[in-house]
């Protein structure tokens, strides 16, 4: 028994010796690491790959003029990195979320709403340093690789033991690819970033400025989400604390010349001036207890109070009560009736659905049902609306009944499933989602008077200085460019 363990310890033990003899020295760290699994070929092939998944899960914010900018920022804060061999691509994607991502092979993203935060070109010239900093420093491919090793590994130590479960028991593989970086990658893209914005010209300074704003604008979130009052302790829970990363490139930005060089403020804020705040035309958005989908032709109300969820492929609404309403659409090819719809495609046969019936919705063919379900562990009473809104297109409705809500809370939700219409063509083109508006502070105008033109719901002020970088006791400066959300 000891002698066959040894005879199935030995390839482990050579690829543990491989693996240190793959080892290279990376020129934009000087660090040792093993990238060996996953070449600059390889790199390019996935970034390609990956990048046609983000592009279709998010879409790229369709202003070619600020595409332009933030390709013409990223490629001058690129211009001089350790890695000739990449061909840097920037890309605005229209999501409101706050982030900015890397893939491999130059691939470098950058949310709408991250850009309408920032307050100067340096500032998103740093993120996008920042993200080319996890690109010179190949992490990716390091995180890769070692993924690749570590599964190899425990496949090796599976058949030692003789248990196939134990890569599974580790929690290792190919989700070490997908996950965040570590926060030694993250302050390594921080320092590098910094020697890009320098090298570019840009005011080191402005990786602390940002950071700084960003969590401003992350505690901001916590409130209006009802989390905190407090400041969030983390941008992403694998990510360093938010004000360790502030203390750390304040310091190497003061050792790079900080506070010398480009900001470019005003001609930054004009090129936000009139970005969608929150989510786009091409998403959808709300207007007070409205949804609004001018690029698909729909609209329809959702209950006072619910809390409205517009994810990529459909809109969740939940109310304190524990009832949801879930609206999504789906095609209906073989044009049939909403109820052969209803029973035949969308339940599938379903035994359980009951008390079908036709009924008409704003003048358009539609079917509902009734069965027993569970959401969220609840006993529920699910409620489903198939409408023909084309004759191959049927907009859905599902709605989870709590058993003991009030009929007057029923007839609530019953009704904002009545309400769903189809737009007409000047309703399409009037209605607009909220935007950044760009206006000059005048003589006597403070955060508070500036604030009251917002068209955010909650917490105006604050919005109003979160976006404008300004800290709880700073005053507005006539004559200088603010941002105001308006509709």
């Amino acid at each position: 028994m000891q002698f066959k363990s040894f005879l199935k310890s030995v390839p482990l033990m050579l690829w543990a010796g491989a693996v240190l003899a793959a080892c290279s020295t990376n020129p934009a760290t000087g660090d040792r690491q093993f990238t060996a699994l996953m070449s600059p070929a390889q790199e390019n092939t996935v970034g390609a790959q990956e990048h046609q998944k983000v592009i279709a899960q998010y879409g790229l914010y369709e202003n070619q003029t600020i595409q332009n900018y933030v390709q013409r920022v990223g490629e001058k804060v690129t211009r001089d990195t350790e890695r000739p061999d990449v061909k840097y691509k920037f890309y605005v994607i229209d999501t409101p979320i706050v982030n900015a991502f890397a893939l491999p092979g130059g691939y470098i993203y950058i949310s709408r709403g991250l850009l309408a935060l920032a307050n100067s070109e340096a500032e998103l010239a740093a993120v996008l340093g920042h993200e080319a900093g996890h690109i010179t420093a190949r992490h990716s491919a390091e995180r890769y690789s070692h993924a690749a090793v570590t599964s190899i590994g425990t496949n090796i130590l599976g058949a030692v033991i003789g248990n196939s479960a134990v890569s599974q028991a580790l929690g290792v593989g190919g989700n070490l690819y997908l996950s965040s970086y570590s926060r030694a990658q993250e302050n390594q893209s921080d320092s590098l970033g910094i020697r890009y914005l320098k090298n570019a010209g840009y005011d080191p300074d402005a990786m602390t400025w940002f950071l700084n704003n960003l969590q401003n604008h992350s505690s901001l979130q916590s409130r209006v989400d009802g989390k905190s009052s407090g400041p969030a302790i983390s941008y992403f829970s694998t990510h360093p604390a938010t004000g360790e990363r502030i203390a750390k490139t304040a310091q190497e930005a003061a050792a790079n010349g900080g506070g010398q060089g480009t900001v470019n403020r005003e001609e930054h804020m004009r090129m936000v001036d009139g970005i969608a705040f929150g989510d786009s035309e091409a998403q959808g958005f709300v207007q007070g207890n409205r949804f609004f989908h001018p690029g698909l032709g729909f609209s329809f109300n959702f209950p006072q109070g619910y809390k409205l969820q517009n994810n990529p492929t459909e809109v969740v609404a939940t109310g304190t009560s524990g009832a949801v309403m879930l609206f999504d659409m789906a095609g209906n090819a073989g044009r049939l009736d909403p109820v052969t719809y209803l029973r035949q495609i969308w339940m599938k046969g379903e035994t359980r659905l009951e008390n079908v019936e036709t009924i008409a919705i704003n003048g358009m063919n539609a079917a509902t049902g009734t069965m027993d379900g569970r959401i969220n562990g609840k006993a529920m009473t699910i409620q489903l609306i198939a409408i023909q809104f084309k004759p191959d297109v049927v907009a859905r409705f599902q709605v989870g009944i709590p058993k003991n809500l009030s009929s007057a809370q029923i007839d609530t939700l019953k009704s904002a499933t009545y309400s769903f219409r189809a737009l007409s063509e000047s309703e399409k083109n009037a209605v607009k989602p909220p935007r950044i508006k760009i206006v000059a502070a005048k003589p006597g105008d403070t955060a508070t008077s500036m604030a009251s033109d917002m068209v955010v719901a909650d917490l105006k002020e604050a919005h109003f200085r979160v976006y404008n970088a300004m800290g709880p006791n700073d005053s507005v400066v006539a004559g200088r460019l603010y941002k105001i959300v308006v509709q």
